[in-house]
């Protein structure tokens, strides 16, 4: 197949969560065979932090305004079997008019931010990414959120069909590798700001780094505010770039995952960086949120903190009960959660021409899963 995307960026991991997973996608989807085009609108603030200039088995087309490229989309689109527009595309609203009027192909909408969506309807506004016709215009609405945030795109946005797809990992750039000093610690978080996550970080990070001044907490995220004050046993890499994350998680006898208070609210909200940290080996300790336990087995393959008091427990555990944990997890990662099993569940998604919902319950994504293995 040849898939052409509108999306918010590939070619940029700078203070954005799309660009790895679309990255690990892209080359899963070009090992069977198939090619993307990708449509990136080229704005200051990724090009001046861009890692990566050219996409394996497609195309990365670079546009300065829609009008300057729409000529070029609409010659894309001509020979291509799928058009997907993405949440946060800059053009969103009008890549979707274009693809709506190419009634032959596969018109897809995938939200890698279902949570935001749904908390702009809430407000009463429309994301600035999608229109006034919602996502009527789209034969399939992918939702990296599952469980009741698919019925609600159904509900408040007149999606047809709806399916989640999941954040995974590539294993050819998440995997084991040697520690180094730069991000030696025994705790560590990645993770961009946001301030829907501001107080978790504090609970689950800053105030364990506050209890423990005799171990070291390594942050490595942009964004964070210039007044973040930051205690001295935790030190701060505003950007950590892609070809680095493994060297950042093996660096660390501990890594944590917060989630964003608007995804945890909804649940099924696994980020990329759980399966990208187990991938890698690392144990992992996070929040809690509704269906983690269909991604992780707590307490066997991942540890759960509700507050400052378990991340300390957390931190006292022997190094061989990290280590077991760490391998079942990444066992379990590789085994169901890859760019590869997401390509495959994908190439399902777009060739079941059945029912016009997702196969199962809406709430209980296992089946969907299930397929990928």
């Amino acid at each position: 197949m040849k898939l052409v995307v509108f999306g918010l960026t590939v070619s940029s991991s700078w203070g954005n969560g799309h660009a790895t997973l679309w990255r690990g996608l892209c080359r899963a989807l070009a090992r069977r065979r198939h090619t993307v085009v990708f449509f990136e609108r080229d704005v200051p603030y990724y090009r001046s932090a861009r890692d990566l200039f050219e996409l394996e088995g497609g195309r990365l087309v670079f546009y300065e305004s829609w009008e300057a490229v729409r000529e070029r989309a609409e010659r894309e689109l001509a020979d291509a079997d799928v058009a997907m527009v993405t949440s946060y595309c800059p053009d969103g609203v009008a890549a979707t008019e274009l693809v709506a009027g190419a009634r032959s192909l596969r018109r897809v909408f995938y939200d890698l931010d279902t949570p935001v969506t749904l908390a702009s309807l809430a407000s009463g506004e429309l994301p600035a990414y999608i229109g006034e016709r919602g996502l009527t215009d789209f034969d399939l609405v992918l939702s990296f959120t599952g469980g009741r945030a698919l019925s609600l795109l159904q509900e408040r946005l007149g999606a047809a069909r709806v399916a989640p797809l999941y954040g995974h990992v590539d294993p050819e750039v998440h995997r084991a590798t040697t520690p180094t000093e730069r991000y030696r610690g025994s705790l560590s978080y990645l993770g961009t700001y946001s301030a829907d996550r501001r107080a978790a970080v504090h609970e689950l990070f800053i105030e364990p780094a506050l209890a423990a001044p005799e171990l070291r907490f390594v942050l490595g995220g942009a964004m964070y505010p210039e007044f973040e004050r930051y205690p001295p046993n935790l030190v701060h890499h505003p950007h950590v770039p892609p070809g680095e994350h493994a060297e950042f998680f093996c660096s660390s006898r501990l890594t944590l995952n917060v989630t964003r208070r608007t995804m945890a609210e909804l649940g099924f909200c696994p980020s990329g960086r759980l399966f990208e940290a187990a991938a890698c080996g690392v144990p992992i300790l996070s929040d809690w949120f509704e269906g983690l336990d269909l991604f992780f087995h707590p307490g066997s393959e991942i540890l759960v903190a509700r507050d400052r008091h378990d991340v300390l427990a957390a931190l006292s555990a022997t190094d061989e009960a990290l280590a077991d944990m760490a391998r079942r997890a990444r066992a379990r990662v590789l085994a169901e959660h890859t760019a590869e099993h997401r390509a495959r569940s994908l190439e399902t998604l777009l060739t079941d021409t059945g029912p016009s919902t997702e196969r199962g319950s809406v709430r209980g994504t296992s089946h969907q899963l299930g397929a990928e293995r």
